[in-house]
């Protein structure tokens, strides 16, 4: 028996084929009932469909069904005279059967019928709609996705209620089947690049998809560096921004976050309240983003690299005191601020794998214990340390580039302890040549700055006023036409 043969029409082998397959699973019922003198059977998962609706909608018409002739009289009689469920989809292979049944659905067999009737009567449990901790907004809503993809999908539609924007609901793990949904806006978004992510849904085969990471490297660009090439978000307005825009999004059944592809960099420097503030004060906020960029990546290593390699550019008095602080240091300034550097990540990680309720003595141990002990006995100076927490404390201002700042903050320090200003340079201009030639689904990673696109630029290099921005803004259909310039 394979889950690719088709059903028979005898009942009982319908039944023995599932418990075969299903392997007598525990949550699998299995509810004989006649409907219209033919003897059916109902099958669900426990768990996953709607007792009440399951009662009101479905089991209470069929029992109160006229006799029929046959199963396919049967059949034709509830798609036709009786609603039950709005969902109604056929299965013709076990395959199908299992699919409807771990989907939530409530499966109808019947005996001789060689198919079997979904009714969509899902009734899981599910998490409710509530902020999103990594997105905060301070005058924009407060709903975040949620593990529910069908809600995901509702709570799109609330705010873009228009037939341009079209759902593709597909499954992707061989052995989980999840749903996966593509979302996009059919005048706005590039047919090419639609049909090219979904045949990478397409080709993608892993055995289940737990989180993000399942599906991602297959819609990265190959060899994208350090960089993400795919982005995502938690909040629904975000993602209609984003379809705007001409993005693809991917919504994972199980899963708060939707996918965009493509991503662009300068998607790390923006949020959704810069639209709600004066444009120049959104301006002043998008500088200050950039300015945090490059202090969290470069200033202690501009630190070790003048202290070590240039002290004659800094101011007398300066000198004299980072001199008296590094005088009695056991270690060299690359070491030490790798030291310093490394245990932040570790204190970080501690403190983000712990349950809530202790994740609290890791600040008190990290910041009172350690900081304090290793500066008082000497292991640590006081101006790597100043250094390290402002660097630190930039970096969270872009928490999509973490993982990036977290690697190239210690390449850059060792760079810059070993060849001072000239290092850090000659490996700055190969992060940047690196970031220039990355694409994503063929579209750049550093658009609209480079290509230049001076349409997209007035939400990048400043934010110009909403009125101004309502009459066209970046798109990358357009930009991917020829729009570069």
């Amino acid at each position: 028996m394979k889950e690719t043969d088709h059903l028979p029409p005898a009942l009982e082998d319908v039944l023995a084929g599932v418990r075969q397959l299903a392997h007598n699973s525990a949550d699998l019922t299995i509810g004989r009932v006649t409907v219209g003198d033919i003897p059916c059977a109902l099958l669900t998962c426990e768990g996953m469909v709607s007792q009440t609706a399951a009662a009101e909608l479905l089991i209470a018409p069929l029992t109160a069904m006229p006799s029929c002739p046959d199963a396919a009289a049967l059949f034709t009689s509830i798609r036709t005279r009786h609603m039950m469920a709005l969902d109604r989809p056929t299965a013709y292979t076990y395959a199908d059967l299992f699919g409807l049944v771990h989907a939530g659905f409530a499966v109808l067999c019947a005996e001789g019928a060689g198919e079997a009737l979904g009714f969509g009567l899902q009734g899981y449990e599910r998490r409710g709609v509530t902020e999103p901790m990594g997105e905060a907004s301070l005058l924009g809503g407060h709903e975040g996705l949620t593990e529910s993809v069908r809600t995901n999908m509702a709570m799109l539609r609330r705010r873009m209620k228009t037939p341009r924007l079209t759902y593709e609901l597909r499954r992707m793990g061989t052995l989980s089947r999840t749903d996966v949904c593509l979302c996009w806006l059919t005048d706005r978004a590039d047919p090419a690049l639609v049909r090219r992510v979904r045949e990478q849904i397409a080709a993608a085969q892993p055995e289940t998809v737990l989180t993000p990471g399942y599906v991602m490297p297959f819609l990265e660009a190959h060899g994208g560096g350090l960089f993400d090439t795919v982005g995502y978000t938690e909040r629904p307005d975000v993602l209609a921004a984003r379809l705007l825009e001409g993005r693809i999004a991917v919504l994972i059944d199980g899963m708060p976050q939707a996918l965009t592809v493509p991503r662009l960099f300068v998607e790390s420097f923006q949020s959704i309240d810069d639209h709600s503030f004066k444009p120049w004060y959104a301006t002043f906020l998008r500088w200050m983003k950039y300015a945090a960029f490059l202090i969290a990546l470069l200033l202690p290593a501009l630190y070790v690299a003048v202290s070590m390699h240039h002290p004659e550019l800094l101011e007398r008095t300066l000198l004299l005191l980072l001199t008296a602080a590094e005088a009695d240091e056991p270690l060299s300034l690359p070491l030490e601020g790798l030291g310093v550097l490394v245990m932040y990540e570790i204190v970080r990680e501690a403190g983000l794998r712990l349950p809530k309720v202790v994740g609290g003595a890791v600040s008190i141990v990290a910041g009172i214990i350690i900081g304090d002990a290793a500066v008082a006995s000497g292991l640590v100076s006081t101006p790597m340390l100043t250094m390290t927490a402002i660097a630190v404390t930039a970096g969270f201002i872009v928490p999509d580039l973490a993982p990036a700042i977290a690697v190239l903050r210690i390449a850059f320090l060792l760079a810059g302890g070993l060849w001072g200003l000239t290092g850090i340079a000659l490996l700055g201009l190969a992060v940047l040549f690196r970031l220039c030639a990355t694409e994503g689904m063929g579209y750049p990673l550093t658009a609209p700055v480079t290509p230049f696109h001076l349409r997209g630029m007035r939400d990048v290099a400043t934010r110009v006023g909403f009125l101004r921005m309502q009459h066209g803004g970046f798109n990358v259909r357009e930009y991917r036409e020829g729009g570069a310039r």
